[in-house]
């Protein structure tokens, strides 16, 4: 079953570093995120401090482990935001079709022309500049793309016989759409937010890198990465280390989600 489904492994046990790092972070940092030590800035890797110091001496490992917990935290909040709220848009526009199919998805292709980047900044800049502010922000990006997918996964489970019999015992709208439907189009949903959760990621680090998003001393490995990059010719480690944690967690959940896909697709499944 698993044979050809490498990049599905690889990408799983990254993910499970990343969760590993963001749940453990209290008890695997060897020191606080916030801890100043005036006597060790800029220090080079050391026994001490296995990835160095920062410009006001605080421990880069800690500060990156720490992040990763405020990634995933964002992450998750928002792909849930984007998946239920995506989700129950798709299916009750499929579901009820005409004006309501019209409205609600031209709704999403307006939210859907704006650059993601782009309508992050605007939301970000008509709420505010938080971590709770970033999290809604980027749901609602995910929100027309789930419900996309949604719509067009339950126009297919609607030509099925068993929505014909439900219609035809008597069954209610409600109970068609979430206990015959709704089960039978959460697999591609599911395995869309895999992949949706390496783009919330970076749209957080983004935010955070342009000062939209988690706000120093807060560690995040956006604003660890905009803080390095002043710093390159005297300690490259500042903006490298944030930087290949980032790229490793994204890497992990593109090839956990592109994986996924192939596994669960009867179209992409190899025989084994």
């Amino acid at each position: 079953m698993w044979r050809g489904h490498g990049g599905l492994l690889l990408g799983a046990m990254l993910v499970t570093i990343v969760i590993a790092a963001a749940v453990g972070a209290p008890w695997l940092a060897p020191y606080s995120p916030y801890e100043l030590d005036v006597t060790v800035m800029l220090q080079t890797p050391s026994w001490q401090h296995w990835l160095g110091t920062d410009e006001v001496g605080r421990d880069v490992l800690s500060r990156v482990i720490y992040a990763a917990q405020i990634s995933v935290q964002v992450a998750l909040v928002a792909v849930s935001v984007g998946l239920i709220g995506g989700t129950l848009i798709g299916i009750v526009a499929a579901y009820f079709g005409g004006m309501v199919d019209l409205v609600l998805m031209r709704l999403m292709e307006l939210l859907f022309s704006f650059p993601a980047i782009l309508l992050a900044i605007i939301l970000m800049a008509s709420l505010g500049t938080s971590i709770l502010n970033a999290m809604i922000a980027i749901g609602i990006i995910f929100i027309p793309g789930f419900a996309r997918l949604a719509r067009a996964t339950t126009m297919d489970v609607l030509r099925q016989q068993f929505v014909e019999a439900a219609r035809a015992i008597g069954m209610s709208d409600s109970r068609i759409l979430f206990r015959e439907i709704l089960p039978n189009i959460i697999a591609p949903s599911l395995v869309e937010a895999a992949a949706a959760f390496a783009y919330a990621i970076l749209l957080e680090s983004a935010l955070s890198f342009l000062g939209l998003g988690a706000q120093p001393p807060e560690p995040s490995w956006g604003n660890m990465i905009n803080t390095g990059r002043g710093f390159m010719a005297q300690a490259p480690w500042l903006g490298i280390v944030p930087g290949a944690a980032l790229f490793m967690c994204v890497l992990g959940f593109n090839l956990l989600g592109d994986g996924l896909r192939d596994l669960l697709d009867p179209h992409l499944r190899e025989d084994t």
